[in-house]
């Protein structure tokens, strides 16, 4: 408890934390008797807000009713098996597996992947990575931390542990705090030259990011086909997770894997076997995300792209510092005091904007302050404003300057 002390405080003190929504209205939305823009959504592409996904639900609820509550292992309905052979050939890794989340998927997987081997963790691997590493750790697995984004540091390691047992190197795809994906080419080089596999969550650029080529409207890519396949890798050697809740705005998870492990964890992993499904609407919304990503999504995610640079131009323009390097549409705000999280957060549910607040330990003392996010659903209007309340805040309080202004 003393370790998530500021945490703590925020929750029980703060209005942007631990909320109660009244009311949804494109993406602002009603805290109380206050309206605010939201900044916090993880709904890249507008999915939970589009016309033609909500629409397709009632036909599928009609078909299902709200929940088939079979173990999968005993039946699945038909939208499980067409949306894993959708998400293959989008992907274009030999096979894929659904579950219902992502923390579902650390929690069983990593432990039977390793067993009794050795898990190499990058330093700043999400909480849910890090839990399932504790997990296998308590079924004799050995955990090994690496410096965060550190493919040398890795190889030393690598070098230096013993080849006869599996061996796992656990990270993630883009930062869910920075924005910012790792050098996945090299690490996916230091990864196979040890006969090892790298695991990559990618919850945040799965859906925004894909595959580059000659004809892309923006250099997000094209497809939304992951950091995988952005970076021009493949999965030799390479597993991928990812979920459906974020940019597709369905309760609905995956791990891109061989087809034979596929087999393997439909007994071995435990929420295959235990837990209850994905809701109907959610499995409907999947099918329909994949359609409308496959007919409009590069054109959403240009808007998407044009959306997230207007914001991270601004904030060059006012001396604002982000860690963001990579123009993806998560943009962290660190604080230049961090004691001050409280009053700055206030001030910005005060003027209408809703963000997420990184405090410790979500994030480091000396990146302590908020995320923004992004999304095609959010106006060039909100962006405005947005902006303006920022210019405020910097006048107000100590945000982190660029290098260019502390010089």
């Amino acid at each position: 408890m003393a370790t998530t002390s500021d945490l703590t405080r925020l929750t029980t003190t703060h209005p942007m934390m631990d909320a109660v929504i009244e009311e949804q209205v494109g993406r602002r939305i009603r805290v109380g008797d206050r309206w605010l823009t939201d900044w916090a959504s993880c709904n890249y592409l507008g999915f939970d807000l589009d016309p033609e996904i909500i629409d397709s639900v009632p036909e599928y609820l009609a078909a299902w009713g709200t929940h088939p509550s079979w173990s999968r292992l005993l039946g699945n309905p038909r939208m499980y098996p067409e949306i894993e052979e959708q998400l293959t050939e989008l992907l274009g890794s030999e096979d894929t597996l659904l579950l219902p989340t992502i923390t579902h998927i650390h929690m069983s997987v990593i432990p039977v992947l390793v067993g009794d081997g050795t898990i190499f963790l990058d330093g700043r691997a999400h909480k849910t990575i890090y839990d399932g590493a504790m997990v296998a750790a308590g079924h004799g697995a050995t955990v090994v931390r690496f410096r965060h984004n550190d493919w040398a540091h890795l190889e030393e390691l690598l070098s230096a542990s013993d080849p006869g047992v599996p061996r796992i190197v656990a990270m993630d795809g883009v930062n869910s705090m920075t924005g910012n994906a790792p050098d996945l080419v090299e690490f996916a080089r230091v990864a196979r030259g040890h006969d090892a596999i790298l695991y990559v969550d990618d919850a945040h650029g799965f859906g925004v990011i894909g595959e580059r080529s000659p004809d892309e409207s923006c250099d997000y890519g094209n497809r939304g086909n992951s950091v995988i396949r952005y970076v021009g890798e493949d999965y030799d050697h390479v597993i991928l997770v990812a979920g459906l809740s974020k940019a597709y705005s369905s309760l609905l998870a995956f791990i891109a894997l061989p087809t034979r492990l596929k087999d393997a964890l439909k007994v071995l992993a435990p929420p295959y076997l235990y837990s209850g499904p994905s809701p109907v609407a959610s499995l409907a919304t999947a099918l329909a995300g994949l359609e409308v990503n496959r007919a409009r999504g590069d054109e959403l995610r240009a808007d998407l792209w044009r959306k997230t640079h207007r914001l991270l131009d601004a904030l060059h323009g006012l001396g604002i510092h982000t860690p963001n390097r990579s123009g993806f549409p998560i943009i962290e705000i660190p604080l230049a005091d961090h004691d001050t999280i409280d009053d700055v957060g206030r001030y910005l549910f005060e003027h209408g904007q809703y963000a997420t607040m990184a405090a410790y330990p979500l994030v480091p003392k000396d990146e302590v302050g908020f995320r923004i996010q992004t999304t095609a659903a959010n106006t060039d209007e909100e962006i405005d404003e947005l902006i303006a309340v920022l210019g405020r805040l910097q006048e107000r309080f100590q945000l982190e300057p660029t290098a260019s202004v502390a010089l």
